[in-house]
């Protein structure tokens, strides 16, 4: 019995793995398809030859739409980059620094400021009201309309804070005996000890930045200022009736199709922000998952 036992298990685990390989290839064949196309003659990829291996590999498709100043792709990369950039310090270091106010017994009254956070995290103004309380802070056609209104996502406000709940309160009583102040307790004290959960949240602020579509469109009409998720939308779903209407191009005896060119703007608007995943990665079990049993 004890060897049937054994062959069971076995065979349990492999169909798990199998399934999960399974699973696992049906994500990643998108992504493997899309890049491919941008890397392939259009002749082959209208012919229906691409499918996950590029067919008379060129880097056509990408010279192009970055090099193009009416398709915009460039300056929406770079503007996207700055907002992360610009958005993730500023959200990290706020969300931080009002976890760990939040976190210290003796703040007077830190249960009904938390308590009202969780209401604006369940209940929302809507689209109308935010648009008038911004645009009347001068936030409509203003770079830092992606940044300040996002400052604080609650839910990683709840994460950091029951992170830093779980730390030792021994270590304040320490600092404080040793004449450190609140502001230098939390920077040399806190900030070190809570790397994996400021990891965490940096990412998913730096994805949630990256991938912000609506604000953009409601409150970013000049060209100029569009993030690269904009751009996309122009290429991809609104090409046909706006400026930015692609075409049949040959480029250095490579035909580039609109389905080339999307796909390599589609390759251009995901590449930075995986890039950033494998550095992180270690950081979200401890960080993401602990901050979030905890307490």
């Amino acid at each position: 019995m004890p060897g049937l036992n054994h062959t069971r298990a076995g065979l349990f685990d492999w169909i798990n793995n199998t399934l999960l390989l399974f699973v696992a290839l049906l994500c990643i064949f998108p992504f493997l398809h899309i890049a491919a196309v941008s890397l392939s003659d259009g002749v082959q990829v209208s012919a229906g030859r691409v499918l996950i291996v590029p067919d008379e590999l060129n880097l056509e498709s990408y010279r192009y739409i970055l090099s193009s100043p009416r398709l915009n792709v460039l300056q929406g990369l770079l503007n996207s980059l700055s907002y992360t950039l610009v958005g993730t310090t500023v959200s990290v270091a706020v969300t931080f620094m009002t976890a760990y106010a939040l976190s210290r017994k003796k703040l007077r009254g830190r249960h009904v400021i938390m308590m009202i956070f969780l209401f604006t995290y369940v209940f929302e103004a809507g689209i109308i009201p935010n648009y008038i309380v911004w645009s009347k802070l001068g936030l409509v056609n203003n770079f830092w309309v992606m940044v300040l209104p996002t400052a604080v996502h609650t839910f990683f406000l709840i994460v950091t804070k029951t992170y830093l709940d779980g730390l030792p309160f021994e270590l304040e009583e320490a600092a404080t005996i040793d004449g450190a102040h609140d502001l230098r307790i939390m920077w040399n004290v806190f900030r070190p000890l809570s790397a994996p959960v400021l990891a965490t949240i940096t990412v998913f602020y730096a994805v949630t930045i990256w991938n912000q579509f609506l604000i953009p469109l409601i409150y970013l009409q000049d060209n100029k200022l569009h993030p690269i998720q904009l751009v996309l939308y122009n290429l991809i779903i609104k090409s046909s009736t706006t400026a930015t209407n692609l075409e049949n191009i040959r480029a250095n005896g490579v035909m580039l199709t609109p389905r080339t060119l999307q796909a390599a703007a589609i390759i251009t608007a995901v590449f930075p922000i995986l890039f950033i995943y494998p550095f992180a990665q270690k950081y979200f079990t401890k960080g993401f998952l602990v901050g979030s049993i905890k307490g």
